[in-house]
């Protein structure tokens, strides 16, 4: 990777993945790309190029590409789940007739794509427990559906062109930086919030509901590394399971508790975030990510909560 566009740098991941690209790879190498309404702001604009790039119009992506000589896109444009319920049509919009522009503009310009897939990529049906890589998937949301399809056409640019496509599933994703944008994993960074905060926490998630989580820095290190990986070493391509720890809403509550012990948390299930999460995996088999190209998470859940809850604190006095 020497010249990198990342789609969607203002969204949740994206920001922090900007940032981190420009750290390695040098600030003038990594361009910004957002919508209109969602400029970058403080340093992520003023640390390095950023342009206007909407997934739905091919020829602003490969203007793009073209001025900055593009050899690497990061494409994070997407919809979470739970807002792509809302709006399923805006969801496939963005999600996959903008990877198709993507991946033309790629497959034009040769480009390598990182596209993330999702824990939701999975169905009721998927077995629950160490989820195999291999696996069947048939998801039953819009959000599901479009990962998947994610997938499927990413491996087939890779197969038919030669794209070189790559992809993991990423679980919930905790940051101390980013808030959530309407996830249904949202609550394991809410909580935090409400505890430093002083406030009892609202759980939309019910007791006994597990899923599997990572801390921000390891998904930034997942999404990097991957790129970087020897490709004769890779077999899947897209998507590796990835994951860091998995807990119910009760484990990352107790969690807290050893540094808040007034900490309190109620419940008031979510009908629809509940519905979702009863559909994905309590946890992941990541064995073929570490095989293939070495993956190795930093973070457990004790780990991540003291980073957290140190981080918060000297945010939320500011």
């Amino acid at each position: 990777m020497k010249n990198i566009l990342v789609i969607g740098a203002t969204g949740q991941i994206g920001s922090e993945l900007t940032m981190e690209l420009r750290k390695r790879y040098g600030n003038d190498n990594v361009v910004a790309g957002y919508i209109s309404g969602a400029e970058p702001k403080g340093e992520l604009k003023e640390s390095g190029p950023a342009e206007i790039v909407d997934v739905t119009d091919a020829s602003n992506i490969e203007n793009v590409v073209k001025k900055y000589q593009i050899d690497t896109i990061y494409n994070l444009a997407a919809l979470l789940s739970v807002v792509a319920e809302a709006k399923p049509l805006l969801a496939w919009k963005i999600g996959i007739d903008g990877l198709w522009n993507v991946l033309e503009v790629a497959r034009e310009h040769k480009c390598a794509v990182f596209t993330p897939s999702s824990i939701g990529s999975f169905g009721a049906n998927t077995p629950h427990v160490k989820t195999p890589q291999d696996t069947i998937q048939r998801p039953q949301t819009i959000y599901g559906i479009s990962k998947v399809t994610t997938e499927l056409l990413s491996d087939y640019y890779y197969t038919k062109y030669g794209v070189d496509t790559r992809s993991v599933r990423f679980p919930g994703i905790i940051s101390n930086i980013t808030p959530p944008g309407g996830g249904t994993t949202d609550y394991a960074v809410d909580i935090y919030y409400a505890a430093v905060k002083g406030q009892t926490f609202i759980c939309p998630i019910a007791q006994g509901t597990l899923m599997d989580m990572m801390y921000m820095p390891d998904a930034l290190n997942a999404a990097i590394n991957l790129m970087e990986a020897d490709p004769e070493k890779l077999v899947h391509r897209n998507a590796f399971n990835i994951t860091a720890m998995s807990f119910d809403p009760e484990i990352i509550y107790h969690s807290i508790l050893r540094h808040y012990p007034d900490f309190k948390m109620i419940y008031d299930v979510d009908p629809l975030k509940q519905r979702i999460a009863n559909s994905w995996p309590d946890s992941l088999d990541d064995s073929c990510a570490r095989k293939e190209w070495g993956w190795k998470p930093e973070y457990d859940l004790e780990r991540m909560t003291k980073d957290m809850i140190d981080k918060l604190s000297i945010r939320l006095k500011k």
